[in-house]
């Protein structure tokens, strides 16, 4: 593993300024709605649990099952346009669900059917996003510019973590949704100033066509289904943990909320310094190091398992933030370098799937299971899962051996450096 220069030249683009832009802006406010939706939903008369987790629910299952329609229709015409729309629906999502809030009639079904709408726009949103990046920059400035992309996003979302509960505080939650929806706004009309190509796609396919083309090419890729498969298991258990039993050990073991914040703070804070690193750093086989970054998130579970102190969980938690962010962008590089162009959306959108496929399992079954086992055993079950999953996929050849097709840029010399 080699350092790479930083090249300040891809921030002077024009395009590529525009879209992290877009996306630093968009993020902000889906910070903003992730604390205030919530409280919104419990703030309204007759508000229960039992609501909330509707409400939610309707917001997240979209998410899942439309995103292959995402990754069909980014494929059949203009990711950027694709997005605008996106961000469009999301807007109006979210103006909806302010106006119920702020004229404190909110019927149910309302609040559950713009959840549903809100949804659906980030599920088209997602596999044009991924698939818009090799169109807006070079190939041979990809993992630059994807660390780059994720260093303003997560900086925006913690940025919009912690303004979301002054926002609503002083503002109430209703005006902190519409703040949410102004986002979208902004980020729609930046996009809408990209100027890339639509996609090449063969004239007379179907949408079942299209979508089984990008079956083909995902499952044709045992470096691809493998990871897929083992960030499914990971993520259930980061939504168990993060989600219930985390919460759960904190208020049992080492100072309830509070301590909790530090803990989740210091996992984002390291999700910022690691994608910062990722655009410097340059490695032969990056599915593999992909993988091996997935070991640290088992640590801060065990950890929490073993009733450690705060300051060592939330230590391990930015590790582990660090790891993951630079595992997540060499992952989407080598994505956006090694599939075609063409059915880079859908075979992104079969990831995306896949990944996300146990992630409302991992939430269902955490409760029961610590009530099952007990807290501290569900942990450390987590924590072996995390562990043996990133372990199961190193057995696949092609996750061990994959070598870009691309290589990253070489360190420019000094003296270049010195006159750009």
């Amino acid at each position: 593993m080699s350092v790479l220069s930083p090249r300040r030249a891809l921030w002077s683009d024009r395009q590529f300024l525009l879209l992290a832009s877009a996306r630093t802006v968009s993020v902000l406010g889906n910070g903003f709605a992730r604390v205030a939706l919530g409280f919104a939903v419990l703030a309204l008369p007759g508000a229960t649990p039992g609501r909330l987790s509707l409400v939610l629910a309707c917001q997240a299952l979209p998410q899942l099952v439309f995103v292959l329609l995402g990754g069909v229709i980014a494929d059949r015409m203009s990711r950027a346009r694709l997005m605008v729309v996106a961000d469009a629906v999301g807007a109006a999502a979210y103006a909806g669900l302010a106006v119920l809030v702020l004229s404190a009639h909110a019927p149910l079904v309302a609040l559950c059917a713009l959840a549903v709408v809100a949804g659906t726009a980030t599920a088209l949103f997602a596999p044009a996003m991924d698939g818009l990046v090799p169109l807006v920059v070079p190939a041979d400035r990809l993992q630059q510019a994807n660390g780059l992309l994720r260093v303003g996003t997560n900086t925006s979302l913690l940025l919009g973590l912690a303004l979301s509960g002054v926002a609503v505080a002083w503002l109430g939650a209703g005006w902190a949704l519409a703040l949410n929806a102004a986002s979208f706004v902004v980020s729609a009309v930046l996009t809408a100033r990209l100027r890339v190509s639509a996609p090449r796609r063969v004239k007379g396919s179907s949408g079942w066509e299209d979508l089984r083309e990008g079956w083909r090419e995902f499952a044709s890729r045992q470096w691809l289904w493998a990871v897929v498969a083992h960030s499914a298991v990971v993520v259930a258990g980061l939504n168990a943990t993060v989600g219930v039993l985390g919460p759960l050990a904190a208020e049992e073991q080492s100072g309830g909320a509070r301590a909790w914040s530090l803990v989740v703070a210091a996992q984002a804070l390291g999700t910022v310094a690691g994608a910062g690193l990722a655009v410097r750093i340059r490695v032969r086989r990056p599915v593999l190091v992909a993988v091996l970054a997935t070991f640290p998130a088992a640590l801060p579970i065990a950890l929490l398992a073993a009733a450690a102190p705060a300051w060592a969980t939330a230590l391990a938690m930015c590790c582990s933030g660090v790891t993951t962010a630079v595992g997540a962008v060499l992952w989407s590089t080598t994505m956006q370098r090694e599939i075609p162009e063409e059915v880079l959306s859908r075979v992104s959108s079969y990831t995306w799937f896949g990944a996300l496929g146990f992630a409302p399992l991992g939430l269902l079954a955490a409760g029961p299971a610590a009530d099952a086992v007990g807290l501290r055993r569900a942990l450390a079950g987590c924590a072996a899962l995390v562990a043996l999953a990133a372990a199961v996929a190193l057995l696949a050849p092609q996750v061990r051996r994959l070598r870009l097709t691309t290589d990253p840029p070489a360190p420019e010399p000094a003296a270049e450096r010195e006159a750009a």
